[in-house]
């Protein structure tokens, strides 16, 4: 029997095709059949209506920097956690960082967080392969056979690739078979035993300080190999002015190089760590009001490609610590898309522009056909209303992991329903 679905009165909105105004959409048997439907087509038997009210219909959110707890750390947050997490955030798919107990350095375990993200019903899971063995930094992993497994691209996830002929090497190999390598930019001897952005409110706070030039010197490093090899580098989680001038040299001068930032860095400064707050230590940590400035700015004129919400769960015991000694991290799923709505609230961007970060750019990175409106496509869809006020309160999120560093922000902008492949998973 075809199960059909039909939002009625919602302002679609697609940055893959451009397509933003008042519509109709059609679901068939979970892929998309109609977009545009003129008024009173569809109207048969066994068609079930949702009336969007003139909220907002968008492809589900494609998250391109998640830490999972599972496997090894399922403590902080297992699958079907996050996976509850996502859908209450829009989100729809993920692309897994290999920090896990194993790392995600061998083709099995590919195939079983892929696997299992189609268990959740609710949450596609796209693994990122592990760069080397364990994410040590030593010896490079077999990367053609996780790329073969389904791997979407390479990285050591939290740990910088800090050896530069180790880095040549595997952009090199993985132009081979077009993929791309995703460096956590941050020079790791620089930033050893630092806790927060070197200046004067880590001095008042008495807390060991990371200089922000830590993340440019790498940067600076990367791009010359890129230059050398010609493979394709992607910037994680960018955070300074310093980096972005140096992406948008590199983009100019024909660098294969994309990047990403999460939310705290457009969204908080270094200041949100007063008072010691943990659930604010973050990796990078959050940096002085001109980077945030900046990162605003790169992220409207295209120089940062994509949003990710670098979720990171923490067990509560990891983060009720001396500020130093606390875990960085914080979760993020439930988020993005209420802080990154802030940018078009306050005039920095365009929804459109804003939703093109959270969906269709980031699918175009990982080479994910999700992301889109298109007839045939899958229907993994995100109803929200931009307008509608919530306020963040830790402890009260969906899932597991409850380490927000919004914690007390409030937000305009929220998730109504989200569907995957035409089932409503939340809402």
């Amino acid at each position: 029997m075809t199960t059909r679905i039909l939002f009625d009165r919602v302002r679609l909105i697609d940055p893959a095709s451009g397509l933003d105004r008042p519509g109709r959409l059609l679901v068939e048997d979970g892929l998309i059949a109609a977009i545009d439907l003129p008024a009173g087509d569809a109207a048969r038997d066994g068609v079930t209506l949702v009336d969007g009210g003139g909220a907002v219909l968008c492809p589900g959110l494609v998250d391109m920097r998640v830490a999972l707890g599972e496997p090894g750390h399922e403590y902080r947050e297992t699958i079907a956690e996050a996976a509850e997490a996502a859908a209450a955030g829009g989100i729809t798919t993920v692309a897994a960082l290999p920090n896990n107990l194993p790392a995600i350095d061998d083709p099995a375990l590919v195939r079983l967080l892929r696997a299992r993200g189609e268990e959740t019903g609710s949450l596609t899971i796209l693994p990122y392969g592990a760069v080397t063995r364990g994410c040590r930094g030593e010896e490079m992993a077999e990367l053609g056979l996780l790329r073969e497994a389904g791997a979407v691209a390479f990285t050591d996830g939290t740990r910088a690739i800090a050896d530069a002929r180790l880095m040549r090497l595997v952009l090199s190999y993985a132009r081979g078979f077009g993929a791309m390598v995703v460096q956590h930019p941050e020079d790791p001897a620089l930033a050893r035993g630092g806790v927060a952005t070197e200046g004067e409110l880590a001095t008042r706070l008495g807390l060991p300080g990371i200089p922000a030039a830590a993340e440019a010197i790498l940067v600076a490093r990367d791009l010359r190999l890129a230059q050398l090899t010609g493979g394709a580098l992607h910037l994680a989680h960018v955070s300074t002015a310093e980096t972005v001038a140096l992406v948008a040299r590199a983009k100019a001068d024909g660098i294969r190089v994309t990047c990403d930032t999460a939310p705290p860095y457009f969204d908080l400064n270094e200041t949100a760590i007063g008072d010691f707050r943990s659930y604010a230590k973050l990796s990078p940590p959050l940096r002085p009001e001109a980077d945030r400035m900046a990162i605003c700015a790169a992220l409207a004129d295209g120089t940062i490609d994509a949003v990710g919400s670098d979720h990171a769960p923490c067990d509560p015991d990891d983060k009720r610590l001396p500020f130093a000694q606390a875990r960085a991290g914080g979760v993020g799923l439930a988020t993005p898309l209420g802080v990154t709505l802030a940018r078009v609230h306050d005039g920095s961007m365009s929804l459109l522009r804003a939703l093109e970060l959270l969906t269709a750019a980031p699918a175009r990175l990982l080479g994910s056909g999700a992301g889109r409106l298109a007839v045939g496509a899958p229907a993994d869809l995100c109803l929200f209303d931009p307008e509608r006020a919530w306020k963040v309160v830790a402890g009260q999120l969906p899932g597991h992991a409850q380490n927000t560093p919004f914690d007390g922000r409030a937000l305009e902008g929220r998730v109504l329903g989200t569907w995957k492949n035409g089932r409503r998973v939340w809402g």
